[in-house]
């Protein structure tokens, strides 16, 4: 995907990469040291907690976002790990929005497991799989866990992958 981004955006200037945390984090540092290596020249990146923006969820009282840059006029590449009904990008977004006006916002995805709620679509995805509605994607980082996997469990949590 940092290949394609790159190829995409014609170079790196003004061109910025934010995670959204948890996963998305660990992703979005991979990908900018990737970009950096590919234009040889360092890629700004930061980390998004989109905690206070849940429509979904209970507002934390602290916040994890550490982004040490404005966004103004830059092109923003969002990152997570797992696309599903869109609510993660969509308070994402607002998070972003709240900070300045960038010049664009393009959403990259390690995986798509579909069944969206909200018209968001990823510009950049890993890979797209079918699951069924009562099963789950988890992607394991190794910033997390032992080693990088994407694992899908059915309903009675047993491993399907």
């Amino acid at each position: 995907m940092a290949h394609e981004i790159v190829e995409d955006a014609n170079g790196v200037q003004d061109l910025v990469v934010i995670g959204i945390l948890r996963r998305g984090w660990p992703l979005a540092k991979r990908m900018a040291f990737l970009m950096a290596q590919i234009e040889d020249q360092p890629i700004p990146h930061g980390k998004l907690d989109i905690s206070q923006n849940r429509d979904d969820a209970s507002k934390s009282e602290t916040s994890g976002t550490d982004i040490p840059f404005s966004v103004v006029g830059k092109r923003v590449i969002l990152v997570d790990e797992v696309l599903q009904t869109g609510r993660t990008v969509r308070a994402a977004l607002d998070a972003i929005m709240k900070m300045g006006r960038p010049e664009s916002i393009k959403l990259a995805i390690l995986v798509d497991r579909g069944d969206r709620q909200l018209p968001i679509q990823p510009d950049f995805c890993g890979i797209t799989i079918d699951v069924e509605d009562d099963e789950k994607v988890e992607v394991m980082l190794t910033e997390y866990a032992e080693k990088d996997i994407v694992i899908i469990t059915g309903a009675n949590n047993e491993n399907l992958n």
